[in-house]
């Protein structure tokens, strides 16, 4: 593993590719975006906002407990608190789970943006017919967009929800009539994206991600089946900076068709109104839970500003983004240990104890 890790710091941080913007200027809103290479990030303190210092110590403490790696808050985009645990670094590399469907979802809107696919379009366009072992007319109810949403109607119970042969893709109702979380029809979408751009997935995201904002990164096979996105705690601060900042790095639009970032932080469907485009909601009446099929009535993270959204990952890999008060809370790390049910969740702790901290 640790020969792994190596490989990948050794791939990431020897990407040096750059753009004709590269200095680190503010935009019209005060927010600070860091140069596109090198390591200067602008650091602010805790007090010079007035927040809670003395509350700082027991919040590392905390997650310590909770076997965290690595955690960095931001405001207005510089660095405000920023913590390693044990021996992993700045530089360290770590996998960014299921939070990284969030970038998937961000790349697909790339795409239909620069005309390459329609997320309206049947996946089977992209993926071929038969990519499922639904009847054909079952099938071609299956749209990109019912991907993003978690909305296409597959059986996520089966053995192996990672699995995206058409065998192990089988029909559990027509889409857009259920929300299941489910893996093997998210991973798909690399294949959209593959097959409608002619471009490898990591090929794609160094381009259009990497190059203009410095998020370096490398999407490795894990598993038969799963594409996961590993990187170090700072570039997933800056997936969350750009988030913050409507898709925009410094001036530089980077998603741009604005209809779809606005429809990937919003609901998506009424089944779950607290999951948009692979991206989880705050804030809503109710919202799902992956592999279950209840609703749960309230928001899905109470402690947290209700405008809050987030990529969220398997062992706690969390990107929250709080526009209103321009904050980014990056955690990742080992599995708290918590199970991620209504209010016991990590999530929910985690923004009990930043409440005691941030003023806003």
């Amino acid at each position: 593993m640790r020969i792994l890790f190596a490989f990948f710091t050794l791939f990431i941080f020897s990407c040096k590719k750059n753009t004709s913007n590269p200095n680190n200027t503010t935009t019209t809103t005060n927010v600070y975006f860091p140069p596109i290479t090198g390591t200067t990030w602008q650091t602010n303190t805790a007090a010079a906002l007035g927040w809670n210092e003395t509350e700082i110590p027991n919040l590392y403490t905390y997650l310590q407990q909770k076997n965290t790696k690595a955690f960095i808050v931001l405001k207005n985009g510089e660095i405000i608190l920023e913590k390693y645990f044990g021996t992993f670094t700045a530089d360290s590399v770590w996998y960014w789970a299921s939070a990284g469907k969030t970038m998937t979802g961000f790349l697909v809107g790339i795409a239909q943006k620069e005309g390459s696919l329609n997320i309206n379009d049947k996946s089977s366009k992209y993926l071929g017919t038969g990519f499922t072992s639904l009847p054909l007319v079952k099938e071609n109810l299956i749209t990109v967009r019912h991907q993003l949403t978690m909305t296409t109607g597959l059986d996520d119970g089966l053995s192996d929800d990672d699995c995206t042969l058409p065998a192990c893709l089988q029909y559990k109702a027509d889409a857009g009539t259920r929300w299941a979380y489910h893996n093997g029809a998210y991973t798909l979408l690399d294949k959209v994206i593959e097959n409608a751009t002619g471009k490898t997935f990591n090929a794609y995201f160094q381009e259009k991600i990497t190059a203009p904002t410095g998020i370096k990164g490398l999407w490795v096979r894990t598993g038969l089946y799963n594409n996961v996105l590993y990187s170090n705690a700072r570039s997933m601060a800056r997936f969350g900076l750009l988030l913050m900042n409507k898709g925009t790095w410094n001036t530089t639009p980077i998603l741009s068709d604005t209809t779809y970032f606005n429809n990937q932080i919003n609901s998506s469907q009424t089944l779950n109104p607290s999951y948009g485009y692979l991206t989880w909601l705050n804030g809503k009446s109710n919202y799902m839970l992956p592999t279950l099929q209840f609703v749960f009535q309230g928001m899905l993270t109470p402690n947290a500003p209700a405008d809050m959204y987030a990529a969220l990952g398997k062992n706690d890999q969390k990107i929250y983004v709080v526009p209103s008060q321009k904050i980014v809370v990056i955690r990742m790390g080992e599995s708290a240990g918590n199970v991620q049910l209504a209010l016991s969740s990590f999530d929910n702790e985690l923004w009990g104890k930043l409440k005691a901290v941030i003023k806003y």
